[in-house]
C-alpha cells in the first residue's frame, strides 16, 4: 500500500515536471530558476551535459593539430632506412649555429680572372692539327694545336746555324788562348778570336730568344738538332693553364697571324673557382666589406655556395648607380656556369644560437611549428618553440635537444604522411 502511494507521488511529480517544461518552452519570460528547478526534479541537466559533451566531440575537426597536440604531440611515422633513402629525406644533428642579418642583391657568375687564358699566335702560319675540341679538358703544357709556318722554319734554321757557329768560335778561342799563353801566336790573334766567339755567342742567344718568343720550350730547343728537316716548319701550340676549352676561334686549315696581327686560337678556363659579380646599391655599400661571407643561390639549383667578397670597386657606375662587388666561390662540380644569374645574400650582422635547425627542417601544422625527430622505427613529430631566424637557420628555444637527429630535407613528405595517417584514423 505504501509502495503504491510512493509510485502515485512520483507519477504526479513527473506530470508536473512535464507540464513545467512545456510551459517554459512556450513562455520565454518564465525565470531561469524555474528551468533549474525542473532540471533538479527530472534529472535532465545530467542528460543535457552528456549530450553537449558528445556534440562538442563531434564538432571537433578530425585531425586538427591544435586539438590533438595535447593528446599526441609526438605522433609517430614508421619508416625503414630504405624508405627514408628512397624518399630523399636528409638527416642532420641538432647543434649550435650562427644567425645573420643579410642583404640580398643580384649577381652574375663570371670566370675567375686569374684562371682564364687566351691562346694566341702572332706568326704567319696554317693550322694543320686541332687536337682539342670545345669542352675538352686540358692540362698545362699539353699540345692543343699544331701549325706549319715558314717563319718558324726560318727561325729554327737561324738557331741551328747560330748554335753551330757558337760552338765553333768558342773552340777556336779556347785553342788560340792556349797558344797565346805559350807565346806560339801573337796576342792580337787571340783578341780577334775572342771577339768572334763573343759575337757568335750573342747571335746564338738572339736566335734562342726568338724561338722562345714563338712559343718553343727548353725541351723542344734541346731536341731541335735531332729533328728531321721536314719538322722544322712545325710549331706546337700548348695550353698555358689547366682547365677546359670554353671557346675555339679557328678551324682546320685556317691562316693565322696575317700582317703580323695576333690571332686568338682558343680560350682555356679553369672553372674550379669562379667569381660572382654583384651590383650593390649606394645605400647598402657601407655595410659591405671585403672578406664578408656571401651565400649564393641560383635559379633551378637546390644547393647554395658559400664564398667571400674579394673586391669592392671604389667607383659607382653612372648608369646603374651601383658599385661592382666581386665574390669568389668554389665550383668543383661545375654547377655554377659563367653567365648564370644568381642572388647573393651578404651577411652584415651575425649572432650565435645555442641550438639551431635548418629552415627546411621546420613544418607548420595548424598553428604549431614542428620538426621530425629520428627514432629507431622512423620519425616522431616534435613541436618546437622558435626564436629568430634568417634564410638558412631558425633558433630553437625548446622542443629538441642538442645531438638529436632530425629530418632537414624533403620534410614535406613526412608532413604529408602524418596528415594522411591522421585522416585515416
Amino acid at each position: 500500500m505504501r509502495r503504491h502511494h510512493v509510485a502515485s507521488h512520483l507519477t504526479v511529480a513527473a506530470l508536473a515536471a512535464a507540464c513545467g517544461i512545456a510551459a517554459a518552452s512556450l513562455i520565454p519570460e518564465i525565470p531561469q530558476t524555474v528551468h533549474v528547478a525542473v532540471d533538479l526534479v527530472t534529472g535532465s541537466e545530467s542528460l543535457r551535459s552528456a549530450e553537449n559533451t558528445g556534440d562538442a566531440q563531434q564538432r571537433r575537426p578530425k585531425g586538427d593539430p591544435d586539438s590533438e597536440a595535447g593528446e599526441d604531440h609526438r605522433a609517430g611515422i614508421r619508416l625503414t632506412d630504405d624508405q627514408i633513402e628512397t624518399a630523399g629525406i636528409e638527416l642532420a644533428a641538432v647543434q649550435d649555429g650562427t644567425l645573420a642579418r643579410r642583404i640580398v642583391v643580384p649577381g652574375t657568375i663570371v670566370p675567375h680572372a686569374d684562371r682564364i687564358a687566351r691562346v694566341s699566335v702572332r706568326l704567319s702560319a696554317i693550322v694543320t692539327e686541332l687536337r682539342k675540341k670545345l669542352g675538352d679538358t686540358v692540362a698545362k703544357g699539353e699540345v692543343i694545336a699544331v701549325l706549319e709556318s715558314r717563319e718558324v722554319a726560318s727561325a729554327k734554321s737561324e738557331y741551328l746555324a747560330a748554335r753551330l757557329n757558337n760552338d765553333l768560335q768558342r773552340n777556336l778561342y779556347e785553342r788560340d788562348k792556349i797558344l797565346g799563353d805559350r807565346h806560339v801566336i801573337a796576342e792580337q790573334i787571340v783578341l780577334r778570336s775572342q771577339g768572334a766567339a763573343a759575337q757568335a755567342k750573342m747571335n746564338f742567344d738572339i736566335a734562342r730568344q726568338k724561338l722562345f718568343a714563338l712559343g718553343l720550350t727548353e725541351i723542344e730547343l734541346a731536341a731541335l738538332p735531332d729533328e728531321p728537316e721536314t719538322a722544322l716548319r712545325r710549331q706546337e701550340v700548348r695550353a698555358p693553364i689547366s682547365g677546359r676549352i670554353v671557346d675555339r676561334k679557328v678551324d682546320l686549315g685556317a691562316a693565322v697571324g696575317r700582317d703580323n696581327l695576333e690571332t686568338e686560337l682558343f680560350i682555356v678556363a679553369d672553372l674550379d673557382r669562379v667569381w660572382v659579380e654583384l651590383a650593390v646599391g649606394p645605400s647598402n655599400l657601407p655595410a659591405v666589406a671585403e672578406g664578408q661571407a656571401v651565400s649564393i643561390a641560383g635559379h633551378g639549383l637546390s644547393k647554395r655556395a658559400i664564398g667571400k667578397i674579394v673586391f669592392i670597386s671604389p667607383i659607382v657606375e653612372r648608369e646603374t648607380h651601383a658599385a661592382r662587388v666581386v665574390a669568389e666561390i668554389a665550383n668543383p662540380d661545375g654547377n655554377w656556369r659563367p653567365g648564370s644569374l644568381v642572388h647573393a645574400a651578404v651577411a652584415i650582422e651575425e649572432r650565435s644560437a645555442a641550438l639551431a635547425v635548418p629552415a627546411s627542417a621546420v613544418q607548420t601544422m595548424g598553428k604549431t611549428r614542428v620538426v621530425f625527430v629520428r627514432t629507431p622505427g622512423g620519425f616522431e613529430r616534435r613541436p618546437v618553440t622558435l626564436g629568430g631566424g634568417d634564410d638558412r637557420l631558425f633558433e630553437v628555444l625548446s622542443g629538441v635537444r642538442e645531438g638529436e637527429t632530425i629530418a632537414v630535407g624533403n620534410t614535406f613528405v613526412l608532413k604529408a604522411e602524418l596528415l594522411k595517417s591522421q585522416a585515416e584514423d
